[in-house]
């Protein structure tokens, strides 16, 4: 087979009216693909625009350490819907994450969460403040995921807006919430008793299915606020919202392994992290009974703090008094008590 050969194939296949094209800046078409390469379904949604260049498909993966990952299974999950504004196929492929994407999570967490709860809470403030940044500057991104993801443009405006707003509320309480939670305790002795917040360490949450973005949102932000690291699963009904929103994350100023997004089936991983000794506590939002059950039994092997709940109406996230608070911030603190003696 000679080069002329294969010279005169490719210039076929470039001219042919069957072929789409991907070009460079210069216009020179670099590859051929035949138009029976791209199945038909997915072939009348492409738009190759003026250029004649395909769009190039986001790889949705895992959040772990401040870095975007596979499950280290290989499995995955189909996710589908299709919005104007993004480039995704009908049916895009989620990593399905396994126990051991968990484990990992964990160990990323526990080793983050020692730096992140040293930091002063202005600067924690600061960087829930430029998360907000983020998100405002991807808020068309944003909406057109949660379209993407069944929401209606309006609902879908509504929800973003909403947890911009809530990223704000929690930078904000970063520095005030301390002065509030701590106390002076009256003692009958030659002591002064002193009552502060600690972080406790690392929370796994299991997130609302719905609203997508705002419950996951409104349950991550009060965790870390506070100090504390977290591992979080996203809803299994639309995750590629999350990884979008951990995209937010990744250019916020906040250090990797404070947050840790796992995709994949709750019922699955969520038993193997309440079981987990260094997860401090766990907040899981489900309607499945069974694993509501399953993860209060296993939490008290190692005697976390377990707190499940059925899944509120997904409108009512939007209200200040659910997902915001200083109420939410609490659940994740300990109260750590300090004695000293007068005049010493």
């Amino acid at each position: 087979m000679s080069k002329l050969d294969d010279a005169r194939r490719t210039e076929a296949a470039v001219s042919s009216p069957q072929a789409v094209t991907r070009s460079t800046k210069g216009g020179r078409a670099d590859l051929a693909v035949p138009a029976n390469a791209i199945p038909a379904e997915r072939a009348s949604s492409i738009d190759v625009g003026d250029s004649g260049r395909l769009p190039v498909n986001k790889a949705y993966k895992m959040f772990v350490g401040g870095a975007f990952i596979r499950s280290e299974s290989g499995r995955t999950t189909q996710v589908g819907g299709v919005a104007d504004g993004t480039a995704d196929p009908a049916t895009v492929n989620i990593p399905r994450g396994s126990r051991k994407d968990a484990r990992d999570a964990v160990l990323v967490a526990k080793n983050a969460q020692v730096g992140w709860a040293g930091r002063t809470a202005f600067n924690r403030g600061q960087i829930l403040y430029r998360l907000a940044e983020m998100m405002e500057s991807r808020r068309a991104e944003l909406v057109a995921s949660l379209e993407r993801g069944g929401r209606g443009r309006g609902g879908a405006e509504r929800e973003v807006d909403a947890a911009i707003d809530r990223a704000v509320y929690y930078a904000g309480f970063a520095d005030k919430f301390q002065s509030l939670l701590a106390s002076s305790n009256p003692v009958s002795g030659p002591h002064f008793g002193f009552s502060v917040p600690e972080a406790m360490g690392v929370v796994a949450i299991v997130a609302p299915v719905r609203p997508i973005l705002l419950g996951l949102v409104s349950t991550v932000l009060p965790a870390i606020v506070g100090g504390n690291s977290v591992v979080v699963i996203a809803s299994t009904e639309d995750p590629r919202t999350a990884v979008l929103f951990c995209e937010c994350l990744a250019t916020s100023d906040l250090p990797g392994g404070v947050v840790n997004l796992l995709t994949g089936e709750a019922t699955e991983i969520a038993p193997h992290l309440a079981k987990h000794r260094e997860v401090a506590a766990l907040e899981a939002f489900t309607a499945d009974v069974a694993l509501r059950t399953t993860l209060e039994r296993e939490g008290t092997g190692s005697v976390k703090r377990v707190r499940t709940l059925a899944p509120f109406e997904p409108a009512a996230w939007e209200a200040d008094g659910v997902g915001q608070g200083l109420g939410w911030i609490e659940r994740h603190l300990e109260t750590k008590t300090i004695w000293h003696p007068v005049g010493v």
